[in-house]
């Protein structure tokens, strides 16, 4: 009889997920990763009161309700929007591209005619087969 059911590699999000979710079903995990502690590149230390992320600030984003009641059973979460913006010629716009971005740039209201407005800018440079920067 084996001594583990399950070897994980790595005690990132899924490796630590699955080995709960298995140890949960009755199933023997071994669970092995190179860092001391587990979650990967979403952990933090606790420094003088303060909570810093080691490698860097992670953001977990779902829409699905089970998810985030599952994640949260765990651990708590912040409720942080992720609420990006560009500067372009002294205006702001909305980060990644939506309908109020697309809006502001060429006051469309719906998604048919923001993509004519990108189809015809793109048949502008159909002709270039190696882009240089970010506008081509």
């Amino acid at each position: 009889m084996p001594q583990y059911d399950y070897l994980i590699v790595g005690a990132g999000l899924f490796g630590s997920m699955f080995a709960y979710r298995a140890r949960k079903a009755g199933k023997r995990c071994l669970v092995i990763d190179r860092n001391p502690h587990v979650g990967g590149g979403c952990y933090t230390e606790n420094q003088a009161g303060i909570n810093v992320h080691k490698y860097g600030p992670h953001i977990f984003h779902t829409s699905n309700q089970q998810v985030w009641d599952f994640v949260n059973s765990l651990v708590p979460f912040n409720n942080f929007v992720n609420s990006p913006v560009a500067c372009y010629k002294g205006k702001r716009y909305n980060l990644p591209f939506n309908m109020n971005t697309f809006h502001q740039l060429w006051g469309v209201s719906t998604p048919e005619e923001a993509k004519a407005i990108i189809e015809r800018q793109r048949a502008e440079y159909a002709d270039i087969e190696e882009p240089k920067n970010l506008e081509e």
